[in-house]
């Protein structure tokens, strides 16, 4: 049980539990502790996979955890920072939030098709894909800081112009990356029966 409950997996089960302590600052107008428990949970974020690659304890359960850790996080926030009615006077557009949930929910689907249907296969998120979700954080961060300082900032439209260029560039590859992955499996398919 150590082996798997690492001080880095210790850390990205932190960050899921924050997500409903986050919903409830927000949920309640306390936007200064929304705000800080939401970098508290980006901070994980960061040093998660930095400790579990300098200690050399990178399992498997934490490759799967802090991305599925992260989709939760990110997602969350958005909803939180996108649905009227909270009084918030830095909003995210409806848009942008419908773009990047829809761009993880298929991108889960997608690797969960191919682990059931086609081989196991582990799909490690591109360098684009880390780029988008460090830029969510970024948005998420300022959006909630605008809203702490019950104001809004220019510095957030920058950001969710920024999000929508990542979101649509990281899907494209990803759709390369999983075309990649469908070509090779055939190729092998293909080997195979010549060899039999």
């Amino acid at each position: 049980m150590s082996s798997v409950l690492t001080a880095a997996n210790q850390l990205t089960l932190l960050r899921i539990l924050l997500v409903p302590v986050f919903v409830l600052f927000m949920l309640y107008g306390q936007a200064g502790w929304a705000l800080v428990t939401f970098s508290v949970a980006g901070l994980t974020d960061a040093l998660d996979g930095l400790i579990a690659r300098r200690t050399g304890q990178v399992t498997t359960i934490g490759a799967w955890l802090d991305p599925m850790a992260d989709k939760l996080l990110v997602a969350t926030m958005f909803v939180m920072l996108t649905v009227p009615g909270l009084g918030l006077p830095q909003r995210l557009p409806l848009w942008l939030t419908v773009l990047v949930l829809s761009r993880d929910i298929v991108i889960v689907a997608t690797v969960t098709v191919v682990n059931l249907a086609v081989a196991r296969r582990t799909f490690r998120p591109s360098i684009l894909g880390k780029a988008a979700t460090l830029v969510y954080v970024v948005t998420g961060l300022a959006a909630l800081y605008a809203n702490y300082l019950g104001t809004t900032l220019a510095f957030v439209t920058w950001c969710v112009y920024v999000s929508l260029a990542l979101t649509l560039a990281s899907s494209l590859h990803y759709v390369v990356l999983i075309l990649r992955g469908f070509a090779q499996d055939v190729d092998d398919a293909t080997q195979e029966s010549r060899t039999s």
